[in-house]
């Protein structure tokens, strides 16, 4: 037998898992620096974990000046060349926003949105929740994607259809992407009514509640149909959104529909705003991506 037949027998026997993996969506940036501290629990199969979470460490330790200015090591500043503030006409009206990364055939879109009290900025800023916000930005641009934020009506009909309104302008100039909707605190009304938009929720690759509250409504949608992969993160001591009032609807989730695509992430001691700055955008939409 000769060396050729010898390496097509060998390719032939090979196991699947010597097969070299699909490609992750986003590719490392500062994971070291972002990655969860200890896991303290696990529950419903893994897809709900508990996370150690310490202001001591987790603010004071992460932050030159607490909550305003994290330490240079955990941001790049360079993504900056690479960021617009821009205004887009749609049918629901004129939609200031920010963008940063590839507008025309963008590999994934990233769209976040705010709470009560914040503004399109919020989502840009470098400094501010630890560095997270730069953190997205510079993996939206080194990857290929969009990243955008906006100022929208309200949290109800008007700013769904403004959202849905920006989502489809850019996704017609990225028909392959997979959008990803992040909703903070009172932004996930947006994020329950789009799950329902029967022109966004085909295009959505996920859904991102981050401090945010909860919708039985969910349960009826499109997303929901088309299983739509679900993230929550939520403090454990948050007085907003009480977590275990979002454990149920998350609980109730797996109960509707055995196996669905959800994970819940509890930052325990954490605050109302502790998702934003703890949540691992990267490990969150390598899941997604790959759960699709």
């Amino acid at each position: 037998m000769n060396g050729r037949v010898l390496l097509v027998l060998a390719a032939l026997l090979a196991p699947a898992s010597a097969q070299p993996a699909a490609a992750e969506l986003l590719s490392p940036f500062k994971d070291r620096l972002f990655a969860y501290p200890a896991r303290l629990a696990e529950a419903d199969g893994g897809r709900h974990v508990t996370v150690d979470y310490r202001e001591e460490r987790d603010i004071d330790g992460r932050d030159e000046v607490p909550e305003r200015r994290v330490w240079s090591r955990y941001v790049d500043l360079g993504v900056r060349r690479d960021q617009r503030d821009l205004v887009a006409v749609t049918d629901a009206g004129r939609i200031p926003h920010m963008v940063v990364g590839r507008p025309d055939d963008a590999r994934f879109i990233v769209v976040y949105v705010h709470g009560r009290g914040g503004s399109r900025r919020q989502g840009m800023d470098d400094f501010t929740f630890g560095g997270n916000f730069n953190r997205i930005k510079n993996l939206a641009a080194r990857n290929g994607g969009l990243y955008l934020t906006a100022d929208f009506a309200d949290f109800g009909a008007a700013g769904a259809r403004q959202a849905a309104g920006l989502v489809g302008a850019y996704a017609a100039r990225s028909p392959a992407a997979p959008v990803f909707v992040a909703c903070g605190s009172m932004g996930g009304g947006l994020c329950w009514r789009l799950a329902d938009d029967a022109a966004v929720a085909p295009r959505l690759g996920g859904l991102i509640l981050l401090g945010s509250h909860w919708d039985e409504g969910f349960l009826a949608s499109r997303a929901f149909r088309r299983r739509v992969p679900l993230f929550f993160g939520h403090g454990g001591n948050d007085r907003v959104y009480p977590v275990a009032k979002q454990e149920a609807f998350f609980r109730s989730i797996l109960k509707r529909a055995p196996g669905y695509p959800a994970r819940f992430v509890r930052f325990e001691t954490g605050s109302h705003g502790t998702p934003i700055r703890m949540s691992d955008w990267r490990g969150i939409l390598n899941w997604m991506a790959d759960a699709r």
